[in-house]
């Protein structure tokens, strides 16, 4: 294809490497940043009988920070960036029809508990991206959490997230 020659650049443009390495850089800055805020509030100095308990993950946030700020620098500023597009905006649409529904999914955990969320995003996935039949949909996607249920719950005795239908059954 035309596109696959080096250094040309796709159709539909997208984001490109250094775009994606500074994100990824301010993501990591971000959780060094969360990560010596609170080993600082838990204590993150050397006390008289030795380090306190959020000394050593304190300055691994801070390694952390000082090497997101050295990669977002060098994929912003830096002179040999790589423009070249790492994913075409139409690739990342496909990421986004999964990730956006997963993100869903884990909150609806919070609120239906889950088996019931899980069914839900089985049958949305069946549904949706694979066009697949309401009956198979709806017996594979109840059947799977049915099972999990029995294995989880009943045999292995493992609480997991339940919401109001699991409380409505008298679990």
């Amino acid at each position: 294809m035309k596109h696959e020659q080096a250094g040309s650049r796709p159709p539909g443009g997208g984001w490109s490497h250094s775009a994606i390495d500074a994100a990824a850089a301010a993501v990591v800055f971000a959780i060094g940043v969360v990560m010596m805020i609170d080993n600082h509030r838990i204590g993150a100095s050397w006390a008289a009988d030795g380090p306190e308990s959020g000394y050593f993950p304190f300055h691994i946030g801070l390694i952390l920070c000082i090497a997101g700020a050295a990669v977002l620098l060098k994929s912003l500023l830096g002179r040999r960036r790589n423009r070249e597009v790492f994913v075409t905006w139409a690739r990342f649409r496909l990421v986004l029809m999964v990730l956006a529904p997963t993100a869903v999914y884990v909150l609806a955990i919070q609120f239906l508990g889950i088996y019931l969320a899980s069914a839900c995003f089985i049958a949305a996935f069946m549904r949706l991206l694979g066009r697949i039949g309401w009956l198979k949909t709806v017996l594979i996607s109840l059947g799977v959490n049915a099972l999990l249920f029995w294995m989880f719950e009943i045999q292995f005795m493992v609480p997991l997230p339940k919401g109001p239908l699991e409380a409505w059954f008298g679990y």
